[in-house]
């Protein structure tokens, strides 16, 4: 890999909601030093000292961003180094360049012993953005594929430790708001800088909305692990829509939510859609058996489901398909639909200053797409990843 200047040029430039064709971009180190049109790259750099790749028309967007996202390759998050660096490869190659690791509900003792290994991960490589706690303050009846037996109440020691044992790597944390302690956590979280999200709840729309006003800002794969929208009880995604600075994640595999539905959600809470993959170890890898967390995962024709009861237990998704199925069928805009890999998940942790766009300043993070939008190159902090 080089640590040469690198110049991507004659490119249609999706960024920033915005599409410049013609564009190009130079990274210095792992950041971008300039962006143009035309052939103006050429007058920056001197000739033979830069990586030159020509898009030759093809879009180029910032680096995809996935704040929800457990495994692939066979690996899951809460394995280990090596396993993290199977899980991120894989989604590297589908052009997913910065990943919150996200944990399932175990012990908050074993919890906190994988916050740690992910802290240490993330203070020497720049793709992970910390740890995403998806449980176990959940509620029972809207637990999906978590271990009821190691479901508990958000009380203020378990939280102390967490967020001890994290060193500041703690990026997000879903609770059932509705459950005694809750409101309590969430104070103390966002206080110490964690995003809290609604999710894997029974609660309804007013106990969602005096979450969302104590602190919370995510809704956890909205539509899934919570009551649905009805005419007369609205519930926590409407709750999310009415409050204005929540980030609504979709999970857009074409199972967890109906292609139109994927529109609505757009329509309801502009410019707040997040695409998460909630990706467990079978993403880019066979169909069979799985662990998530301590409970088994049937994977057939790419649907993930749990072997007792059915529930489905995360997806087998990538960033690239996510991408691809809101543009062609759910019809959504190419530049909503790159902000919603991009722009919004960075701003949904706190990161909206120097991820998610192809600006002067910003992270040289970029993905290259082909007429089809499947992933041609991908680099991150500067370095070619794919």
């Amino acid at each position: 890999m080089s640590s040469a200047p690198v110049v991507i040029h004659s490119a249609r430039l999706v960024s920033g909601a915005d599409t410049v064709t013609d564009a190009w971009v130079r990274f210095e180190g792992d950041r971008v030093a300039a962006r143009g049109i035309g052939d103006g790259w050429r007058d920056e750099v001197p000739e033979g000292a830069v990586e030159v790749t020509d898009a030759a028309g093809r879009f180029l967007t910032p680096g995809f961003i996935d704040i929800h996202c457990h495994g692939a390759g066979g690996a899951s998050a809460d394995e280990g180094e090596a396993a993290i660096e199977t899980m991120l490869a894989v989604h590297n190659a589908h052009g997913t360049t910065r990943t919150v690791l996200s944990l399932v509900t175990s012990t908050v003792e074993r919890l906190a012993a994988e916050l740690t290994t992910i802290s240490r991960f993330a203070e020497r490589d720049p793709r992970v953005l910390g740890a995403h706690l998806e449980g176990p303050f959940l509620d029972h009846d809207f637990r999906g594929a978590h271990d009821p037996a190691l479901l508990r109440a958000a009380d203020a020691a378990s939280v102390d430790l967490l967020l001890e044992a994290a060193a500041g790597a703690l990026r997000q944390i879903t609770i059932a708001p509705e459950h005694d302690g809750a409101l309590d956590a969430i104070g103390r979280l966002t206080e110490a800088g964690v995003k809290v999200a609604v999710g894997h709840t029974g609660a309804d729309f007013e106990t969602a909305l005096a979450a969302f006003d104590a602190g919370a800002s995510i809704l956890t794969h909205a539509f899934n692990g919570m009551r649905g929208i009805h005419h007369r009880a609205p519930g926590p995604v409407a709750a999310a829509m009415h409050a204005d600075h929540v980030t609504l994640e979709v999970i857009n595999d074409g199972v967890h939510v109906h292609p139109d539905v994927v529109r609505l959600a757009f329509a309801g809470a502009p410019g707040r859609v997040a695409l998460v993959t909630d990706a467990m170890a079978a993403a880019g890898s066979a169909d069979g058996t799985y662990l998530l967390g301590t409970l088994e995962v049937v994977v057939a024709d790419g649907v993930a489901r749990l072997r007792e009861g059915g529930s489905i237990a995360g997806s087998t998704l990538t960033q690239d398909e996510a991408l691809r199925r809101a543009v062609l069928d759910s019809g959504i805009p190419l530049d909503e639909a790159v902000g919603a890999v991009t722009l919004t998940p960075a701003a949904a942790i706190g990161r909206a200053a120097d991820l998610g766009r192809l600006d002067t300043g910003f992270a040289a993070d970029a993905v290259l797409l082909d007429a089809e939008l499947r992933v041609d190159a991908v680099w991150g902090a500067g370095t070619r990843l794919a």
